[in-house]
């Protein structure tokens, strides 16, 4: 069975294959029902009143185009297609019946929804939703996360496992953290015992959360530094001066948003990688990352390589990294299989 849209490219999205059900208000009731109780087998507590994780990652989960975040006692909740978009109001109903949350934020103001002929909508579902962050512990790390205007549903959670290896990555090192948003990598990989840490990032409003962050965890604000640069032109001028640094992280935002934009994506994805790779110290590592779902990996890794041997260096890949176990693949959903990262070393 599937859900038909008559406005998308994609016009029907598959819900189940198989035994014909009634896509009705049971049909939502066991699909969340078996999310809560996968995420709790996983480690994830939907009582908690501070951690946040994905608790329905679209067609992996059975509700295609639509994704669910918890952030400590509130939900955010986006509808990205035309047939989650009819049952939106059932959905909310029984979040609440099974989680007693607090609110529920309705972030369906993504622009992929006026492909499916929907409007932009951002309003409280249920409860009360605070307009200052939310705070929430992740791995002992504090965050502020601003549900009405932070990026995707309020914060980048897909990154937890990420962020974690990059803390046990950094003691003793300087630590360049490009794309920074509002600090999680950097305040992992100082809470790590990194020498120094350089977060860059375009967004001044997201520079003054990252520092606040700082504070907020009880870091040295000494060892850190939050630079407002375009990242591409930041990086020239960072290999104009001879500057090196022992562990970079490339976490950019989607370079691909269609096929169409695949050639250009891949060559910026080839020119940020190179100008990181020259900047390594020898030894030093590189943490990259793709979040566009278009970039395979296989693609995606010889970019990498390609960009290693435009800057005359040898490199090794030591590490790869994808999706946390909050946001599974289903086996007949490989194109969920959006992150992907590598982790190289340099000689």
């Amino acid at each position: 069975m599937g859900a038909y849209s008559p406005s998308s490219q994609i016009r029907a999205r598959f819900w189940n294959f198989g035994e014909k059900k009634n896509i009705g208000e049971d049909y939502f009731s066991e699909i969340l029902d078996l999310a809560i109780e996968i995420r709790r087998a996983r480690g994830f507590d939907i009582q908690n009143k501070e951690n946040a994780f994905r608790l329905i990652n679209a067609e992996n989960d059975g509700i295609p185009g639509c994704i669910i975040d918890k952030y400590g006692p509130y939900f955010s909740i986006e509808i990205l297609s035309a047939g989650a978009e009819v049952f939106r109001k059932i959905i909310f109903k029984l979040l609440v019946e099974k989680t007693g949350c607090t609110g529920i934020l309705e972030r369906s103001d993504s622009e992929v929804r006026t492909k499916e002929g929907l409007p932009l909508r951002k309003e409280v579902a249920y409860g009360d939703v605070p307009t200052e962050p939310v705070l929430i512990n992740e791995n002992g790390v504090l965050f502020d996360i601003d549900l009405w205007n932070g990026h995707k549903t309020g914060y980048y959670l897909d990154q937890r496992d990420a962020r974690k290896r990059i803390g046990e990555l950094a003691s003793g090192k300087s630590v360049l953290n490009c794309f920074c948003y509002t600090g999680g990598f950097g305040l992992y990989a100082l809470k790590g015992g990194a020498k120094h840490v350089h977060q860059v990032d375009v967004s001044k409003e997201a520079l003054k959360i990252a520092r606040d962050l700082v504070l907020k965890n009880k870091l040295p604000t000494s060892q850190i530094t939050h630079t407002q640069a375009d990242v591409f032109t930041y990086l020239r001028q960072c290999r104009d001066k001879g500057l090196q640094f022992d562990l970079i992280i490339l976490d950019p935002p989607k370079f691909i948003e269609s096929k169409d934009s695949l050639n250009k994506g891949a060559r910026g994805y080839k020119d940020i990688n190179l100008l990181a790779i020259k900047l390594l110290s020898p030894g030093g590592r590189l943490a990259t990352f793709s979040c566009s779902g278009l970039m395979e990996m296989d693609l995606f890794q010889k970019i990498i390589a390609d960009a290693v041997e435009d800057a005359k260096r040898s490199a090794q890949i030591i590490e790869r990294f994808g999706q946390p176990a909050d946001h599974p693949v289903k086996t007949s959903f490989p194109e969920g299989q959006y992150l992907k990262g590598l982790l190289i070393e340099v000689e």
